[in-house]
């Protein structure tokens, strides 16, 4: 027994003496994403690996390397607690989650054991995949392209279903002038309703997505667009006879008391949570049961650890997990080690099935593709998983306009504060 664990322990690493000499950024672009990747680099040669949200700035990670350097990164809860204050909801989160990614990849890389063990074990060894998969204007079209997606072996799909189809339609929507056109202000304040008309034409393109791939798959639908409450529950009633697997992001995270209602006058689950930071912030959706789903991004939501708490106070109310996930296998894998140790987790979210290859091929030591038979097997190697990064592939996606291969980044050596948030 004793030479069986012997074999999994790092003899190039002594743990206690572990310390964080560097902090260094990659962008990568085209892989198929966008994709800044973080490094941190210790004394004993060894590197963790995590990754910044998609959309976010490298500059939310970057400013923290001053508090990290000289730190032993085996200290993840404690390192955690006092970078976290540097984060927020959504992208703004995306670089305190980043360092918690590669802490974590580092902490099991010197202890030679998977990330999931450092979150409490695992309740499966398999992580299923839904493929999120680009509308199309005709409904059995789409349908189609879910087909395809089944005969490749996945069994969770999802798709849009909103107001982008209804562009063109005439009497569709009601809008002030300008509004259809805004990304900027919140679903209340939109003005934007939808006519029968509309629910008629968003009906029948889901009965013919259906007509396609029958009622025995889950199907989740998303991107509603900024559309007002009532019109988010007239749409969401007229759509339950389809027995979809979830209405998401509906309204914003925010307005928990929207949240309230929209459930109780639906009859299909209702999901959000991918812009939403830390424990707290899910707090009130749960004790209120608004959500039937919760569904944090652990790039934006905290890290591995935090989104496994997340997870658990969630079981707690009894509410269920799913993942959301549009980033490269980095932050996939932090994502199936946190999904591997919570027990209420469903399913993960995939958007790169068209590109899977190359997608699987930026980390090296693991199957290729990553999903097979729509699932990501949970990986025994320490840490994430994966061995490295595929240096060459990296390369030739490097952002023209990025930092380069894991540049220098001296000048973030010198940031200083006081960060201390009590007197």
């Amino acid at each position: 027994m004793s030479g069986t664990a012997d074999v999994s322990i790092n003899t190039c690493s002594r743990p206690s003496a572990l310390r964080i000499t560097d902090l260094r950024v990659t962008e990568v672009r085209g892989a198929p994403f966008h994709s800044t990747l973080v490094r941190l680099d210790t004394n004993q040669g060894i590197s963790g690996y995590g990754e910044v949200r998609d959309g976010a700035s490298s500059t939310y990670a970057l400013l923290l390397k001053s508090r990290l350097v000289g730190e032993n990164p085996c200290d993840v809860d404690r390192l955690f607690r006092r970078l976290k204050q540097f984060g927020h909801h959504a992208r703004q989160a995306g670089g305190v989650c980043a360092i918690e990614m590669a802490l974590m990849d580092l902490a099991g890389r010197a202890y030679g054991v998977p990330a999931y063990m450092l979150a409490g074990g695992r309740f499966r060894d398999r992580v299923l995949c839904y493929c999120d998969t680009d509308s199309v204007p005709d409904g059995r079209e789409m349908g189609r392209r879910l087909r395809q997606r089944m005969d490749a072996g996945f069994g969770f799909l999802k798709m849009d279903v909103g107001i982008g189809l209804l562009r063109g339609v005439k009497d569709a929507l009601i809008a002030p002038p300008g509004m259809l056109a805004s990304q900027t202000v919140m679903h209340p304040f939109t003005g934007i309703q939808i006519t029968e008309k509309g629910i008629d034409h968003l009906c029948q393109y889901v009965a013919e997505v259906r007509e396609v791939i029958g009622y025995e798959v889950p199907l989740a639908v998303d991107h509603f667009g900024h559309l007002g409450l009532e019109s988010c529950i007239r749409l969401g009633r007229a759509l339950d006879p389809y027995s979809l697997a979830w209405y998401e992001d509906m309204i914003p995270w925010q307005f928990t008391d929207q949240y309230v209602r929209l459930s109780e006058a639906v009859a299909t689950p209702i999901c959000t949570g991918e812009d939403i930071y830390l424990k707290e912030g899910f707090a009130e959706l749960l004790a209120r049961r608004a959500v039937a789903v919760i569904h944090p991004d652990l790039a934006s939501s905290g890290g591995i650890l935090e989104t496994k708490k997340i997870g658990d106070l969630a079981q707690e109310h009894g509410v269920a997990m799913a993942l959301h996930m549009a980033m490269s296998p980095v932050a996939a894998l932090a994502a199936v080690h946190c999904a591997s140790a919570t027990e209420n987790f469903v399913a993960l979210e995939n958007h790169s099935v068209d590109e899977l290859e190359q997608w699987s091929s930026l980390v090296q030591g693991l199957p290729v593709p990553l999903i097979q038979e729509g699932h990501i097997q949970v990986p025994e190697g320490p840490g994430l998983g994966f061995t490295e990064l595929n240096e060459d592939l990296v390369r030739q996606h490097l952002d023209p306009d990025g930092p380069g291969f894991f540049a220098p980044t001296e000048a973030w050596s010198r940031e200083r504060a006081h960060d201390r948030l009590w007197s």
